[in-house]
């Protein structure tokens, strides 16, 4: 196969052997090719160091060693010593803070063994701008055209216009932070591992835009330094906070994430690898919750500490004149061998009993029948849906996926009947809210709109292995911090083994249904399985054991949603969702499903509609 096979990832177009560099990126649907998707592993990076005798360092999150593209022109850091390379220990991906040449572990695979060959030859570096020269002319581009904030006479009014807490002036005077002529702009400095600046957090006091220059990619984080804990790190999930924890002078320095809560970059990753112990403050939520654990695998759970979320300890931002150090003090480790004693797991049961309301999931907007009933959409449980051919799963679960997405549920779609373009058609119309094809000069609008949403696709279409589909599963969730997965639909994944011949597909089914269950409790991830059911009596309704294969499938799953469309069996049917299974709370119940055409929508809309004018038949995907 070609090394220059087309790539992309979360909004990247690139080429292999693989160099991420600012100039190529383009804006795209959000596709995950499950073939490009890199098998890396621990113990095959350390294998392949080892065999090109590359002495190396292990990190919490990468391997560390000496650049072999800077040590040939004797690149030095500040401290006078060779770059070093940091390598993540998952993906595989690697970046340099000297050469800021960040890529692919195939890429520096394939490099080390030429070396190896000495086989010198740089051509594919040839094609690449000098990522220095660029990075530097972009930084100078925005110190020409602002002034430091802490010497503005307009301080105040900065932080006023910018929504800020009011803090001491005195507390910025090491933070490079900067505001243009018109107080429009507010440009928050980014460190990377070696204290560089290489970019700025570009604020919009108007429009609320937060956007990084020149890009993520250089692994740059706002950071406030200390003076005496140079080794334990305060991570916040926004700049009023890091601003109060600045202002109140604890003695640990102080990170503010890049994106919240809502997922924690690769690219970053390096930068928090000099500090050996992080405190997670997050907020008391249960998305907060569930990130800071989520954040904390990525990270390294043995040097992560948790605030825990209750009334008393909220976020910096949000009480004034509080204790910072007791409750920085009072910090529980997240790591534990194994839990023995209900005293292990005490606090996390007053945390629930405390925050029930926040506990029971993410609510939905379009659908407040499933709130009753489900309560809401939690990370690490399991949903089946079926129901009879032709009926609309794959309409309904777009709007049930979108729904959740456009409040922050970071979600991966596996769509195997449907392609992308079809399915990102339809999602888009679902959230829009009107017939686009009729509407073409609102495109662009909710397009753009559209493609801020946490939302991702595996370019998967007809059958597939499940080795490959978790492989993909498993590096999307970890890159893109990923809490729900829709896989459409599990018999497409039965279809393609070594010899299918001998293989009983009940058993396969079972295997598949058996990967997604122990994916979810490890990754903490709600995972949604569309399958078929098997040919019933159209006359009869569907139940739990009319869902195609054994019944491991009802077995595993926490919730089993059914699909029951009577249009097939009499003119004035009615098509509804029933719950027929409810692990959380118990509650069973149905959900009417009145689907309109003109949106593609099944939310319960306040409307009039006209007798003569509604339309009992509906097209939807499937």
């Amino acid at each position: 196969m070609s090394l220059l096979k087309t790539f992309k990832l979360n909004s990247i177009i690139l080429s292999t052997p693989k160099i991420l560099t600012p100039n190529l990126f383009t804006r795209n649907y959000n596709d995950i090719p499950f073939e490009d998707v890199p098998e890396v592993s621990p113990a095959l990076i350390k294998k392949t160091l080892n065999n090109q005798k590359v002495s190396f360092e292990e990190g919490f999150t990468s391997f560390i060693i000496a650049c072999p593209l800077c040590s040939g022109n004797a690149i030095k850091n500040t401290k006078g010593n060779l770059q070093n390379v940091y390598i993540n220990k998952t993906t595989g991906m690697f970046m340099c803070a000297s050469c800021k040449y960040t890529g692919e572990w195939n890429f520096l695979d394939y490099y080390l063994n030429a070396k190896k060959r000495k086989n010198k030859k740089m051509e594919d570096f040839e094609k690449v701008h000098n990522n220095q020269e660029k990075l530097t002319e972009s930084l100078k581009q925005i110190r020409d055209n602002t002034e430091v904030l802490i010497n503005s006479d307009k301080f105040e009014t900065v932080l006023n216009k910018f929504k800020f807490p009011k803090i001491s002036i005195h507390s910025l005077k090491n933070i490079d932070i900067r505001v243009d002529k018109s107080l429009q702009n507010l440009f928050l400095p980014l460190e990377n591992v070696e204290s560089e600046i290489v970019g700025y957090r570009k604020i919009d006091s108007q429009t609320g835009n937060d956007v990084v220059i020149p890009h993520t990619l250089y692994g740059g984080l706002l950071i406030g330094k200390a003076l005496k804990n140079r080794d334990t790190a305060i991570l916040v999930p926004n700049i009023s906070d890091f601003l109060i924890l600045l202002n109140s002078k604890i003695t640990q320095n102080v990170v503010c994430l890049p994106n919240g809560v809502n997922n924690l970059s690769q690219y970053v990753l390096p930068t928090l690898e000099r500090f050996k112990k992080l405190v997670l403050w997050f907020g008391n939520d249960i998305k907060s919750w569930d990130s800071a654990r989520h954040f904390a695998k990525k990270l390294g759970e043995k040097r992560c500490n948790f605030i825990r979320p209750n009334e008393k300890q909220l976020l910096p931002h949000l009480v004034e004149n509080e204790d910072f150090k007791s409750i920085i003090n009072s910090a529980q480790p997240v790591w534990h061998k194994s839990i023995t004693s209900f005293a292990s797991l005490r606090q996390d049961v007053f945390s629930d009993l405390q925050n029930i309301d926040k506990v029971q999931g993410v609510k939905w907007k379009r659908f407040p029948t499933l709130n009753k009933i489900l309560k809401g959409h939690r990370r690490g449980e399991l949903t089946v849906i079926t129901g009879p051919t032709g009926c609309g799963k794959t309409t309904f679960i777009s709007e049930y996926s979108l729904d959740l997405a456009t409040q922050g549920v970071n979600t991966l779609w596996g769509s195997f009947e449907i392609r992308n373009v079809r399915l990102a058609r339809t999602m888009l119309q679902q959230y829009a809210g009107l017939p686009l094809d009729e509407n073409l000069s609102l495109f662009d609008m909710w397009a753009d709109k559209f493609e801020k949403l946490p939302i991702y696709f595996m370019t998967f279409h007809g059958q597939q292995t499940i080795k490959i589909v978790m492989d993909a599963v498993e590096h999307a969730t970890y890159v893109h911090d990923i809490s729900h997965v829709i896989i459409d639909n599990v018999q497409f994944m039965m279809g393609i083994t070594e010899d299918n011949r001998h293989i009983d597909r009940f058993w396969m089914q079972d295997v598949i249904i058996a990967a997604f269950r122990n994916f979810a409790t490890r990754k903490n991830c709600h995972v949604t399985l569309v399958i078929h059911p098997r040919k019933e009596r159209e006359d009869e309704d569907l139940t739990t054991s009319s869902i195609f294969g054994g019944a491991k499938a009802s077995q595993e799953a926490d919730n089993v949603l059914i699909i029951q469309d009577k249009r097939l069996v009499s003119v004035r049917g009615k098509k509804y969702l029933q719950v027929c299974k409810n692990r959380y709370s118990g509650d069973l119940g149905v959900m009417p499903l009145d689907f309109d055409k003109a949106s593609l929508s099944y939310a319960v809309k306040k409307r009039k509609e006209d007798k003569k004018d509604k339309d009992l038949t509906d097209v939807p995907l499937s």
